[in-house]
């Protein structure tokens, strides 16, 4: 018997929401798209006939006002999410909110505390967590593959030029730039991947090419709770084809490397070593030994219906939510230190 479906409402249907969200949820086994919403009433009407749903408004009002819709997926600008988020919350519909979840670490926590009052589930769209890669890389760090972790790294690039009317490129209306758009899913990939939360960041990021008033690129270290050290970066300021978009992980028995798995598909390469750690010390630190990468299986499909059919799984009561507020606000801390150490300038001058 066929589980019955998560009825959903979209607020903000364009963008990413159109393009990959959407998409996904209509291949999701438990879930059925009710209604959509964007400010545009024709773009509205548009992904309302795209995707056969019964109901297009451009008031987010009516539709948190049809009692048949459970959750909504808000995919907005980030300078819309509190409020859209406090009105959902107050309609008693669970909420899968687009990251970050605020403009701020401490708007965030207000959106969270306010769902949490109101009881319902609050889940952050990082989709990324569901490529089959990034799962396996979790289980084999976390099973001890590796050894113990002592160092990470994440890159995470796109080309960004200057456009007018671009909300991602006005700090008051998406809380930041390149860290704050990208490099906040490398810090989620780290801690999702490690088990590993971070404990001290400092950063650095401006404007290196273009004039926009959130940085074009930006990097931060951090150290982990077990001590590992990690790097950041993201860039606004790189063409598409000569970006890599990497996920390295080092351990005292191996390492891993993903190359092409930070994206909006499934794909990529993953390359791990496992080195024999009974081995003592080589002055020559010979490293052309034969050792053959470990073949890693998996099995591709769409992480956005995997991101709603788990988030409906969890509206549903069979799971907790897989990404949690606090997962979005822990990764936001981190880029958000780094915009606070690089303001405050508390790194050295050589």
């Amino acid at each position: 018997m066929e589980a019955k479906r998560v009825k959903w409402g979209v607020i903000g249907c364009g963008g990413i929401a159109d393009r990959r969200t959407i998409p996904g949820m209509m291949l999701a086994e438990n879930a059925e798209l009710v209604a959509v919403m964007d400010a545009n009433a024709e773009a509205a009407a548009r992904v309302k006939e795209k995707y056969g749903a019964k109901y297009a408004f451009d008031k987010m009002e009516d539709l948190l006002a049809l009692d048949e819709i459970e959750a909504v997926y808000i995919a907005s600008p980030v300078f819309c999410h509190k409020e859209q988020a406090f009105a959902a919350a107050r309609a008693k519909k669970d909420i899968l909110i687009e990251k970050p979840v605020g403009l701020s670490v401490a708007e965030a926590e207000e959106i969270a505390a306010f769902c949490k009052s109101e009881g319902v589930k609050l889940g952050v769209g990082f989709m990324m967590r569901f490529h089959a890669y990034h799962q396996k890389m979790r289980e084999l760090v976390q099973g001890g593959k590796i050894g113990e972790v002592v160092s990470v790294r994440s890159q995470f690039t796109c080309w960004y030029p200057e456009m007018e009317n671009c909300w991602r490129q006005e700090k008051k209306l998406s809380g930041g730039g390149a860290m704050m758009d990208l490099g906040v899913h490398c810090v989620d990939l780290v801690r999702y991947i490690t088990g590993l939360e971070v404990v001290e960041a400092a950063g650095l990021c401006g404007n290196q090419i273009f004039k926009y008033n959130v940085e074009d690129a930006g990097g931060v270290v951090f150290r982990m709770e077990n001590g590992a050290i990690g790097f950041v970066d993201a860039n606004f300021n790189i063409p598409d084809a000569a970006a890599k978009c990497k996920i390295e992980v080092y351990g005292t028995k191996g390492s891993i490397f993903a190359e092409g798995t930070l994206s909006q598909e499934e794909g990529g390469h993953v390359e791990v070593l496992c080195a024999d750690d009974t081995v003592g010390y080589d002055a020559n630190q010979n490293r052309s030994a034969d050792v053959k990468p470990m073949e890693l299986e998996v099995t591709f499909g769409n992480m956005y219906t995997k991101e709603i059919e788990g988030f409906g799984r969890a509206v549903r009561g069979e799971c907790a939510v897989p990404v949690t507020a606090e997962d979005g606000i822990a990764s936001q801390k981190v880029i958000e230190t780094a915009y606070k150490t690089n303001a405050a300038k508390t790194y050295q001058k050589l």
